[in-house]
């Protein structure tokens, strides 16, 4: 590898090990065995370097989490078994819903991640909604993109910090399948 792909491994180890906010340009420095100057010379900043780690990470995870489990039967047991590995997966991958946390505080304060931040979410909306659907991402409509597909990322945010917070009460798969149908049938009312 050259110092480019060293360093962004080196910061990938530091944000499993340190978290976003506690990284240090020496961190990543020591941790990818390259000069704190590369930093500057390759990605600009550490905080540049840190957002492109963190989001190749979660590009990751996404590519690997982003179909629907085909253990269940039905439709909802299908969407219960994808919950229930999500969930598995807040808890083996903590350093990385830490991070992403830990990134949106600091994007309060940075202009430039919130944009990216931002922009993150509506292409993750239009994922999950084509997803959801079984239809190509250029095929959902806007409509679903902001109903179903804000409704499954505020899930998945709130159901990622009810894990990592207190992971014995949070949901399962099942109880968010029921608690949807719930209240669908409350919507009905």
């Amino acid at each position: 590898m050259g110092n480019r792909e060293d360093l962004l491994a080196g910061a990938r180890r530091c944000l499993e090990e340190k978290g976003y906010l506690r990284t240090t340009v020496r961190d990543i420095a020591s941790a990818s065995k390259v000069s704190m100057a590369a930093i500057g010379y390759h990605f600009g900043s550490r905080e540049a370097l840190l957002n492109l780690a963190l989001f190749a990470a979660m590009d990751e995870w996404a590519a690997g989490s982003g179909r629907l489990a085909g253990q269940g039967e039905t439709a909802e047991e299908r969407y219960a078994d994808t919950w229930d590995r999500k969930i598995r997966d807040f808890g083996e991958m903590r350093w990385l819903w830490t991070a992403s946390v830990e990134a949106f505080v600091h994007a309060q304060s940075s202009p430039e991640l919130l944009a990216i931040l931002a922009e993150g979410q509506r292409r993750s909306r239009r994922m999950v909604a084509a997803q959801l659907s079984g239809v190509p991402e250029g095929e959902v409509a806007e409509e679903e993109v902001r109903s179903l597909g804000s409704v499954h990322i505020a899930l998945l945010s709130g159901v990622m910090v009810q894990a990592l917070t207190d992971p014995e009460q949070a949901p399962n798969g099942r109880e968010l399948a029921r608690g949807l149908r719930r209240m669908a049938e409350l919507l009905d009312g």
